[in-house]
This record gives C-alpha cells, sequence and structure tokens, in this order.
C-alpha cells in the first residue's frame, strides 16, 4: 500500500470497479500521486484526475518515474515565474523564497522550498509558519512536485492540507504562433504598457477585489504587457497579461502568460486563442523562446484549450496550507 512519502512520485493502483458472477472485475491507473487522504487517493493521469477510495483499492506501489525534465531546469522555470509575479514583500531562508502580497494569489503569498533552507527541514517549516504569522497570514508553501516531494511528506506529517494541483505548462513561441491562425474577423488585441481601468475591473470579476500589492505585482515586472480587446462599441471582451523574465541575467527567457479571460457572452469564438497569438508574437520580438502558463488541474476547459494550442505539462504544483 501506498504511504504519504509516495506523494510526488508516479504509481500504479489497481482498483476494483465492479463485480462478475462473483468475482471482482479490476482496473489499472497510472500517475502521479498528489494527495492521499485516510479515505481516498489523488492521481494525475494522462486523461486527467482521478480519485480513487481506498476501501476499492487492491493493489498499489510507486513505479519508475516517467521522464522529467532536470532538477535544474523545474528551479529554473520557478524562478522565472517569480520575477514575472514578484510579490512587493520576499525575504530568504537559505535559498528557500518567502512572498507576502496582502493575501492577493497564492503563488505571491507562499514559501517557494527551492534549495538549501540552511536548517534542519523541520526547524524550516517552523521558520515559515513564524514569518507569515507575523504578518497575520496562515503559511501557505509552494511545493513543485516531486522536486519537493520531501518538503510535501514533511507537511504531510504536520497536518497540512493541499489545495488543487496546478499544472505547469510549455511550449515553444514560435510553434504557438504557428499553431494558432491570424484572425483578421475579430477585434484587434491592442497592447499597453500598462492595463487600464476596466481591465483591471474584468480582473476583479474573477479574482477578487485588487489590493494595492496587486498593482505592484502586475506591473511590477520591466518586460510587462497587458492585452486588451475591444467590440465595435468599445466594450472590453477579453484581457490578458505577458511577462518576459529569466532566472538569471545570463538564463534562457521566458514568457509567462496569465490572467487571460473572455467576457462570457464572447466565449468559443477564438478570441483567447486570439489574445494568446498577439502575446507569442510580442515575446518572440523580445527574444523569449519558450512560453509557460499555470493552470488547475481541475479547470478542465482551460486545460483542453491549452493542449490544442500545444501547451504541455513540465511539472505540477501543490499549494500546501498550514493547519
Amino acid at each position: 500500500m501506498l504511504r504519504r512519502q509516495d506523494v510526488g512520485h508516479r504509481v500504479v493502483v489497481r482498483r476494483i470497479v465492479g463485480v462478475s458472477q462473483d468475482r471482482p472485475l479490476f482496473s489499472d491507473a497510472l500517475g502521479e500521486l498528489v494527495e492521499l487522504t485516510e479515505t481516498e487517493l489523488t492521481l494525475a493521469t494522462a486523461k486527467g484526475p482521478l480519485r480513487v477510495p481506498l476501501k476499492d483499492v487492491h493493489r498499489a506501489k510507486r513505479v519508475p518515474p516517467a521522464r522529467r525534465p532536470p532538477a535544474a531546469d523545474v528551479v529554473d522555470l520557478e524562478l522565472a515565474a517569480n520575477a514575472a509575479w514578484p510579490a512587493p514583500v520576499q525575504a530568504r531562508l537559505g535559498s528557500w523564497l518567502l512572498r507576502s502580497a496582502d493575501g492577493w494569489t497564492g503563488r505571491a503569498n507562499s514559501a517557494l522550498p527551492i534549495g538549501d533552507p540552511d536548517r534542519t527541514l523541520g526547524a524550516a517549516v517552523d521558520a515559515v509558519e513564524e514569518w507569515y504569522a507575523a504578518r497575520g497570514r496562515r503559511a501557505l508553501i509552494n511545493t513543485p512536485m516531486p522536486l519537493a516531494a520531501p518538503v510535501s511528506a514533511a507537511l504531510d506529517e504536520r497536518g497540512w492540507s493541499s489545495r488543487p494541483l496546478t499544472l505547469v505548462q510549455t511550449t515553444r513561441v514560435d510553434a504557438l504562433v504557428d499553431a494558432i491562425p491570424a484572425r483578421t474577423d475579430l477585434p484587434p488585441a491592442e497592447l499597453a504598457d500598462r492595463p487600464s481601468d476596466d481591465w483591471y475591473a474584468m480582473v476583479a470579476e474573477h479574482k477578487g477585489t485588487l489590493p494595492a500589492a496587486a498593482e505592484r505585482i502586475l506591473t511590477g515586472t520591466p518586460e510587462a504587457v497587458f492585452v486588451h480587446v475591444r467590440d465595435a462599441a468599445g466594450t472590453l471582451v477579453a484581457v490578458a497579461r505577458g511577462a518576459v523574465t529569466s532566472s538569471t541575467a545570463d538564463a534562457p527567457r521566458w514568457l509567462g502568460i496569465a490572467l487571460l479571460q473572455t467576457a462570457p457572452e464572447v466565449r468559443r469564438q477564438g478570441l483567447a486563442a486570439h489574445v494568446t497569438r498577439a502575446l507569442g508574437q510580442w515575446a518572440l520580438q523580445r527574444g523569449a523562446p519558450r512560453a509557460y502558463l499555470q493552470v488547475e488541474e481541475r479547470n478542465t476547459g482551460a486545460v483542453a484549450l491549452y493542449q490544442r494550442l500545444g501547451f504541455v505539462t513540465h511539472h505540477t504544483y501543490l499549494t500546501r496550507e498550514a493547519p
């Protein structure tokens, strides 16, 4: 049977799916173990998340990992993503990052446990909890998997919960642009150095009230762009933010795509792809060969869209929350 130490690793689960002639029928599932509770386990499979009650598990074991990006590539992308979404308050715990932004978004209000915290793992988690408590916040830790699987296992032992699994997906920018036909029948995607008031308002409809820290995050990256698409009446119908960053000055540059939204009345008309193509063209002009985005696995509509555009999962992360 699987243990909490197996979270973040590739496993195979044989489960009971029915009964025929008084004999159980079995089905095997292969994927990354992302959660294990007292009653069920959750796998990230090629077909999406799969939750299996433990009472239906006949046999389960860890198996050799599928081909994954090297740890250094995960670190590079996570640091580039941090630079693209810069929390206004940041501190270091050894190599770990501590981030705070008035509670706006998990990414900007969580610790990033990459590298050595310069103390034992238990003492590092204690320090994270104290740092956030001093700011009146419950501690969060983002755990890129399976890189941070040891951290995640330690948090399991301390009773930390998990937010929904997030996929970090990537593609080549030139392939992204080539995959999306130019659309002259749609309103132009206008790129601006700063977001308009109605851009902020549209984002707030989905992300909640934007505190002052939100504006500092959104405009705090030197190379950021804000997409506005307006209909013939001038009403904003689609928005997005792009940012080009890198983990270090001499590292490869990444296009980070975030806050891609379309108004409900114009969905399924190709506007999301239209906006994405505009961001890709902008990134190519700035020498960013690869793009990434972060999407919750349970957001099946968005995952399907990004799959059609050529995005594949680079790695995953779980946002862990202190009890």
